[in-house]
């Protein structure tokens, strides 16, 4: 089975999570992305959350939060994606960047608009009291 390893923020405001969805996708996804040699966790995300949306993680407030996995969209079945996520601080103003096509709040309710992994992090966020 391959495995496609990816980071992302979990940002929970007012009961929703931030949520993104690229150009040309269907699909929202929680914010992050893969690493690139030698970086680690925290040094991937933090770039991966400046390339997409223009802010700052605040390193001393970055703490680990799960690993889910699930089938990877848009891949062949057996295909899967474990998910590393953490939640963080940030400095600056949520702004998509040019790869971003759109920037959303989500709720429960919008579960369906989200890729298989995601929906198992609603699931558990919504578990967890943290999501309407």
């Amino acid at each position: 089975m391959k495995v496609i390893d990816k980071l992302a923020w979990l940002e929970i405001q007012g009961g929703k999570v931030l949520s993104t969805r690229s150009k040309g996708r269907t699909k929202y996804y929680i914010p992050g992305g893969k690493r690139e040699a030698g970086e680690s966790d925290l040094e991937a995300l933090a770039r991966e959350i400046r390339e997409e949306l223009n802010v700052d993680l605040v390193e001393d407030t970055i703490r680990f939060a799960g690993v889910f996995q699930a089938q990877a969209d848009s891949h062949p079945h057996g295909i899967q994606v474990r998910m590393t996520c953490y939640e963080a601080g940030f400095k600056g103003t949520i702004s998509p960047s040019a790869e971003i096509g759109e920037v959303v709040w989500l709720t429960y309710r919008d579960r369906s608009l989200v890729s298989p992994v995601d929906q198992l992090i609603f699931d558990w966020l919504k578990k967890k009291k943290q999501i309407h």
